[in-house]
């Protein structure tokens, strides 16, 4: 701060003005996000209403820019920094909302507007292809000379495709404010203008605080859905995949258990179905009756043969991998190996 500007920030000032000061310090203090809004061009009447619609979450306060600046000085903390953003037609606004959460309320509040003659365009101007809806008459020449591509079919002014009559950034003419008007093209979003929020310690300017949602929590679904994964794939345990972890372990077990035929009561019925069909396979290649048993004449081999009633120790693991449903289907087949039953075998019976 240069020695001008400090004399100026100390000088005495009346008593009115200290007032209002002492009321944009305890503002700005009674908020834990306060930032700078730009109000250029909004109606009184529409202002009013968004002050109305912000109730409850924000609050817009307005004041001299002079008298902004030195509450701002005088809170300091780190509040001084928004005084760069102090310029033009601007408020106070204060939330104890985040700040992503107050950028992305105030963006949803803006309305569409007319655009006036002298006016600079925020964006690209373009009158859309179609039905004007308006009969023939001068108003086709209007539209011409503004640079929309119109003629009059069919008993009616119409665009004949998308046409840009004015570039963002340049002004608006008179000829073209009228033709918006008539044909009711609203080109412009009238709002709070976020310039700049001060919140706990940070600066946030709008274009750090424009993120896309639904692409954030995306992503923060993807990673969780990553770190499941790997919880699993590593055997590390935690109050979302301990569940998942259990029911693996326990495809695993139940795997060894067919494959060194181990007589437990869980694994029974699999190892009885698991030999009758083995038997049945059997009997189904001798040619001669009078060699089997009354109740093997005839049989047919069941569908799953000897192989792949073998395989099924993997199926039931493959079925214990994905017993939790939030846990990623890319998980690594490797641990279906009969040598992991092996080892597995080892550590339940020394």
């Amino acid at each position: 701060m240069s020695e001008s500007e400090a004399a100026r920030r100390t000088e005495t000032i009346p008593q009115w003005k200290q007032a209002e000061v002492d009321e944009l310090v305890d503002f700005i203090e009674s908020y834990g996000s306060v930032g700078i809004v730009g109000v250029a061009g909004i109606p009184s009447r529409q202002l009013q209403n968004m002050r109305r619609d912000l109730h409850g979450s924000a609050e817009v306060r307005m004041s001299r820019n002079t008298l902004v600046r030195r509450a701002l000085d005088e809170v300091d903390e780190g509040y001084e920094q928004l005084s760069e953003f102090v310029a033009g037609q601007v408020a106070l606004i204060g939330t104890n909302d985040n700040p992503f959460g107050l950028f992305q309320q105030l963006e949803a509040s803006k309305t569409p507007a007319p655009i006036n003659a002298g006016e600079v365009a925020p964006n690209d101007i373009v009158i859309p292809e179609g039905d004007t809806g308006i009969d023939p008459g001068p108003f086709v020449g209007e539209l011409q000379q503004v640079g929309a591509e119109a003629r009059i079919m069919e008993g009616s002014i119409k665009v004949t495709a998308d046409s840009t009559v004015l570039e963002a950034g340049e002004e608006v003419s008179d000829d073209l404010a009228n033709v918006l008007s008539e044909l009711g093209i609203e080109p412009k979003e009238v709002g709070l203008d976020l310039r700049s929020v001060y919140s706990e310690g940070v600066l946030f300017e709008p274009d750090e605080l424009a993120i896309d949602v639904d692409e954030y929590r995306t992503d923060v679904e993807s990673a969780a859905a990553a770190a499941r994964n790997l919880s699993v794939n590593a055997s590390y345990p935690t109050a979302r995949t301990a569940g998942t972890l259990l029911a693996k372990a326990a495809g695993e077990a139940k795997s060894v258990g067919l494959f060194a035929a181990i007589e437990d009561p869980d694994v029974m019925p699999d190892l009885v179905a698991k030999a009758d069909g083995q038997v049945r396979a059997l009997a189904a290649r001798i040619d001669d009756d009078e060699a089997l048993p009354e109740e093997l004449r005839g049989v047919e081999a069941p569908a799953a043969t000897e192989e792949a009633t073998e395989e099924s120790s993997d199926e039931d693991e493959a079925e214990a991998d994905t017993a939790d449903e939030d846990t990623d289907a890319d998980t690594d087949d490797d641990e279906d190996d009969g040598g992991d039953g092996a080892e597995g075998l080892g550590a339940m019976f020394g």
